[in-house]
Protein backbone atom coordinates (compact mmCIF):
# COMPACT_ATOMS: atom_id res chain seq x y z
CA UNK A 1 0.00 0.00 0.00
CA UNK A 2 1.56 3.28 -1.05
CA UNK A 3 1.38 6.56 0.83
CA UNK A 4 -0.45 8.14 -2.11
CA UNK A 5 -3.42 5.85 -1.46
CA UNK A 6 -3.71 6.87 2.19
CA UNK A 7 -5.56 10.10 2.78
CA UNK A 8 -3.73 12.49 5.06
CA UNK A 9 -6.80 13.88 6.78
CA UNK A 10 -8.00 13.70 10.33
CA UNK A 11 -11.62 12.84 11.07
CA UNK A 12 -13.90 15.84 10.47
CA UNK A 13 -15.19 15.86 14.04
CA UNK A 14 -11.62 15.93 15.42
CA UNK A 15 -10.67 18.83 13.15
CA UNK A 16 -13.87 20.66 14.07
CA UNK A 17 -13.18 20.33 17.79
CA UNK A 18 -9.60 21.54 17.31
CA UNK A 19 -10.83 24.63 15.45
CA UNK A 20 -13.65 25.41 17.89
CA UNK A 21 -11.59 24.83 21.03
CA UNK A 22 -8.11 25.89 19.97
CA UNK A 23 -6.35 25.70 23.35
CA UNK A 24 -7.88 22.28 24.03
CA UNK A 25 -6.82 21.05 20.59
CA UNK A 26 -3.26 22.24 21.14
CA UNK A 27 -3.13 20.54 24.55
CA UNK A 28 -4.53 17.32 23.11
CA UNK A 29 -2.00 17.38 20.28
CA UNK A 30 0.81 18.10 22.74
CA UNK A 31 -0.23 15.17 24.91
CA UNK A 32 -0.11 12.84 21.91
CA UNK A 33 3.37 14.02 20.97
CA UNK A 34 4.67 13.77 24.55
CA UNK A 35 3.33 10.24 25.02
CA UNK A 36 4.85 9.01 21.75
CA UNK A 37 8.22 10.53 22.60
CA UNK A 38 8.23 9.08 26.12
CA UNK A 39 9.09 5.52 25.18
CA UNK A 40 10.80 3.17 22.75
CA UNK A 41 7.84 2.13 20.56
CA UNK A 42 8.12 3.16 16.93
CA UNK A 43 5.29 4.89 15.05
CA UNK A 44 3.97 1.71 13.40
CA UNK A 45 3.78 -0.18 16.70
CA UNK A 46 2.21 2.82 18.45
CA UNK A 47 -0.52 3.02 15.82
CA UNK A 48 -1.21 -0.72 16.01
CA UNK A 49 -1.60 -0.46 19.80
CA UNK A 50 -3.95 2.50 19.39
CA UNK A 51 -5.86 0.58 16.71
CA UNK A 52 -6.45 -2.29 19.13
CA UNK A 53 -7.61 0.13 21.81
CA UNK A 54 -9.95 1.77 19.31
CA UNK A 55 -11.50 -1.60 18.53
CA UNK A 56 -11.92 -2.26 22.25
CA UNK A 57 -14.05 0.85 22.66
CA UNK A 58 -15.90 0.17 19.37
CA UNK A 59 -14.96 3.51 17.87
CA UNK A 60 -15.31 3.18 14.11
CA UNK A 61 -13.74 6.59 13.49
CA UNK A 62 -10.73 5.80 15.65
CA UNK A 63 -10.32 2.36 14.02
CA UNK A 64 -10.27 4.05 10.61
CA UNK A 65 -7.87 6.74 11.80
CA UNK A 66 -5.36 4.43 13.47
CA UNK A 67 -5.52 1.83 10.70
CA UNK A 68 -4.70 4.58 8.17
CA UNK A 69 -1.88 5.88 10.36
CA UNK A 70 -0.48 2.37 10.89
CA UNK A 71 -0.48 1.74 7.14
CA UNK A 72 1.19 5.10 6.53
CA UNK A 73 3.82 4.19 9.15
CA UNK A 74 4.66 1.01 7.22
CA UNK A 75 2.29 -1.62 8.59
CA UNK A 76 1.01 -4.15 6.12
CA UNK A 77 -2.70 -4.94 5.91
CA UNK A 78 -1.85 -8.32 7.48
CA UNK A 79 -0.27 -6.58 10.50
CA UNK A 80 -3.34 -4.36 10.87
CA UNK A 81 -5.65 -7.37 10.84
CA UNK A 82 -3.44 -9.36 13.23
CA UNK A 83 -3.46 -6.49 15.74
CA UNK A 84 -7.24 -6.88 15.81
CA UNK A 85 -7.39 -10.66 15.84
CA UNK A 86 -4.91 -10.78 18.75
CA UNK A 87 -7.41 -9.10 21.06
CA UNK A 88 -10.28 -11.51 20.43
CA UNK A 89 -9.94 -13.20 23.83
CA UNK A 90 -9.85 -9.78 25.48
CA UNK A 91 -12.70 -7.92 23.79
CA UNK A 92 -14.68 -10.76 22.19
CA UNK A 93 -15.39 -11.89 18.67
CA UNK A 94 -18.30 -9.48 17.93
CA UNK A 95 -16.12 -6.44 18.71
CA UNK A 96 -13.24 -7.79 16.65
CA UNK A 97 -15.58 -8.65 13.77
CA UNK A 98 -16.91 -5.09 13.76
CA UNK A 99 -13.39 -3.64 13.72
CA UNK A 100 -12.32 -6.00 10.92
CA UNK A 101 -15.32 -4.88 8.85
CA UNK A 102 -14.37 -1.23 9.40
CA UNK A 103 -10.82 -1.93 8.23
CA UNK A 104 -12.23 -3.86 5.24
CA UNK A 105 -14.24 -0.75 4.31
CA UNK A 106 -11.17 1.43 4.68
CA UNK A 107 -8.96 -0.82 2.57
CA UNK A 108 -11.61 -1.03 -0.19
CA UNK A 109 -11.21 2.73 -0.62
CA UNK A 110 -7.45 2.44 -1.09
CA UNK A 111 -7.04 -0.69 -3.20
Amino acid sequence: MSDKNIKNTLPNNYENIQKRFEEYGEALNGLGIAVKQSGPLDEKTSQLVQLAASAAIRSEGAVHSHAKRALKAGASPEEVYQSLLLITSTIGFPNVAAAVSWVDDLLEDFL
